[in-house]
């Protein structure tokens, strides 16, 4: 069959954590180009409208938020849908859309460029329910670090996550960055992952949520690390907006952040098969001609902090991480440079940091 690995999607992984960033520095220059207008538009319903991008066959917290009703002066525009975070980061930046969410060492790395954006509130992570790890094919002589010098790895995209996730294993491991440049990483679709792991066109690859789920089903792999064998309970990512964004339209974003919070805090105290139908039934209403066939697969809401509140930790160590790698001058950026907690109810007082989404007491907190 054909192979379904892209075309020059061989990088080491130092080359492409730098490729990404110099991508980030061509962003910004586009970003300066942005409309200088940066006043929110006014929908027919008088709420302000912030376009976003989406993603195929899941509900995003905005969109559970909407659903919920509990934007006040927000309402949302999907634009279309996202191949990944950087791209949704890229496109908030040059202004293609209004809030985008990524992993945080990409939103450093796109910060650090000089682009002006600020993160807001997480809106994805790991946890014992919901998280991503690294597979060999079962008996495969590849059983730690050193084993991947020369060998390659499917991921699926470059410059996010799972390069960040791979090189720090592989330093754990006592690998030299001349032997971590040995590794080759792969850029291969995520409906295609298991197939290319199996069938010996890469040597490990990564896997979440459904697809791994599936695999697992299948049996044959064997997990070499996961998210939470790295870091435990963890939040990765953060939806930013640009500055003059934020600067100019304040109460927009003070509502869509905690419209955004009390759907995350939802859905981590609500049932699981609650939160499944009320996913299902947003898929189903939205007119986008897609299946439901993933959420069964929908565990937790994998976000660490009661309503997605950003720990100072999540920011600086992906920070810490750049320095070490030399992608970033020491003391360049401290964690408040990145983001901030200032319109998010479990963090500002509005609510107790247990409380349910409409403030209330809940008997179990995760």
């Amino acid at each position: 069959m054909p192979r379904t690995l892209r075309p020059h999607a061989h990088h080491p992984v130092r080359t492409a954590v730098r490729a990404a960033l110099t991508a980030a520095l061509a962003v910004t220059l586009v970003a300066c180009s942005a409309a200088s207008a940066e006043e929110a538009t006014v929908g027919e319903s008088g709420k302000a409208v912030l376009r976003y991008d989406g993603s195929v066959g899941q509900v995003t917290f905005p969109e559970l938020a909407a659903d919920l009703g509990y934007y006040e002066d927000v309402e949302l525009e999907w634009v279309g849908d996202s191949t990944g975070g950087p791209q949704s980061i890229q496109a908030a930046a040059t202004g293609s859309t209004d809030f985008g969410g990524a992993f945080n060492g990409a939103i450093v790395k796109l910060k650090a460029s000089g682009s002006p954006i600020t993160s807001v509130i997480s809106y994805y992570g790991s946890d014992e329910l919901s998280y991503g790890g690294f597979y060999t094919v079962e008996g495969s002589p590849i059983t730690e670090p050193r084993d991947l010098v020369g060998r390659s790895i499917g991921v699926n995209t470059l410059g996010a996550q799972s390069e960040f996730l791979i090189r720090e294993w592989l330093s754990r491991g006592g690998l030299s960055a001349e032997e971590i440049d040995q590794v080759e990483l792969v850029v291969v679709p995520p409906v295609n992952a298991e197939q290319v792991l199996r069938e010996g066109q890469v040597d490990v690859v990564g896997l979440s949520r459904v697809f791994q789920d599936k695999a697992l089903e299948r049996g044959g792999i064997t997990q070499l690390f996961s998210e939470t064998s790295l870091y435990g309970n963890f939040s990765y990512g953060t939806y930013i907006f640009r500055d003059e964004y934020i600067a100019k339209n304040p109460e927009v974003v003070k509502d869509f952040v905690q419209g955004t919070a009390r759907a995350i805090r939802w859905a981590q105290v609500t049932p699981v098969e609650e939160v499944r139908a009320r996913y299902t039934s947003i898929i189903e209403g939205r007119g986008r001609g897609e299946s439901t066939e993933l959420v069964p697969y929908w565990k937790s809401a994998s976000i660490t902090a009661p309503g997605g509140v950003i720990a100072e930790e999540e920011i600086a160590t992906w920070i810490d991480w750049l320095v070490r790698e030399g992608e970033l001058e020491k003391d360049q950026f401290s964690p408040g440079d990145i983001y901030t907690n200032e319109h998010n109810p479990y963090a500002n007082g509005t609510y107790a940091k247990d409380a349910g989404p409409d403030g209330e007491p809940v008997e179990v907190a995760p």
